[in-house]
């Protein structure tokens, strides 16, 4: 994928669902694989020429792992001249040494989260931009089908009233297959996760069902994503 596409289906996204007001301050939250990195891609670009002006601050949870190098992250920030926070936090041990959870997945959420939504607190911004795309808006609703007996996925954008945060997702419109085409593209400094847990877990089984259910269906995936758009899912807003 080329970036003035990735320009276009972001912008597309943004503007849908009224994404980004004049002077926001919006945290890109960079975990250090191809869809933040992407993402910050997409929102460093559009900040040129977007008719609404915004400032962003990269923010990386540092879970505590050693061998997580992010000196190529850091890099590659101060090249596109968006400034890079890195939290350090010790949750890697906490959650597999410490408590030893039986659902670390959850515990780690929970402390990533916290940890990020201070930081992003004390550098002044109003909204947070996560990087979840298209596949993973499908992943999300088959996950909450199968194991939650429920028709549901995240939204484009979400108030948090507690934070007096606003979330937003400006990759919705754009396939993970177009994410790594961008990755091996422009040759991403992707970070590998380091965590135990990374391919074993309930969305990785998901994932790998979606890719088999569009092998054997093909366009399956699209038409998921737009019973979810189109399906009257609560609280989802018009487009």
């Amino acid at each position: 994928m080329k970036l003035q596409k990735l320009f276009s289906l972001t912008r597309q996204a943004i503007d849908d669902y009224q994404m980004i007001e004049e002077g926001d301050r919006i945290a890109i939250g960079i975990s250090g694989g191809k869809d933040s990195l992407t993402l910050l891609y997409a929102m460093q670009g559009l900040q040129k020429f977007y008719p609404k002006r915004f400032e962003l601050e990269a923010v990386t949870v540092d879970l505590g792992y050693p061998g997580f190098d992010l000196e190529p992250i850091r890099q590659l920030c101060q090249k596109l001249q968006v400034p890079y926070n890195v939290i350090p936090t010790q949750i890697g041990k906490i959650v597999f040494e410490e408590r030893q959870e039986s659902n670390p997945c959850a515990l780690c959420a929970k402390l990533r989260k916290g940890a990020f939504n201070d930081r992003i607190k004390e550098l002044g911004c109003n909204k947070v931009a996560y990087a979840h795309h298209k596949d993973d808006m499908v992943e999300t609703m088959l996950l909450s089908l199968m194991y939650e007996g429920r028709f549901h996925s995240f939204l484009p954008k979400t108030y948090l009233d507690r934070m007096d945060l606003t979330v937003i997702r400006p990759l919705i419109y754009v396939s993970e297959s177009e994410v790594i085409g961008f990755r091996n593209k422009y040759h991403l400094p992707v970070a590998k996760s380091p965590c135990p847990t990374d391919g074993y877990t309930k969305r990785q089984y998901v994932k790998d069902l979606l890719r088999k259910l569009n092998q054997e269906n093909p366009g399956v995936k699209d038409r998921m994503f737009s019973a979810i758009v189109n399906g009257h899912l609560e609280d989802w807003p018009e487009s």
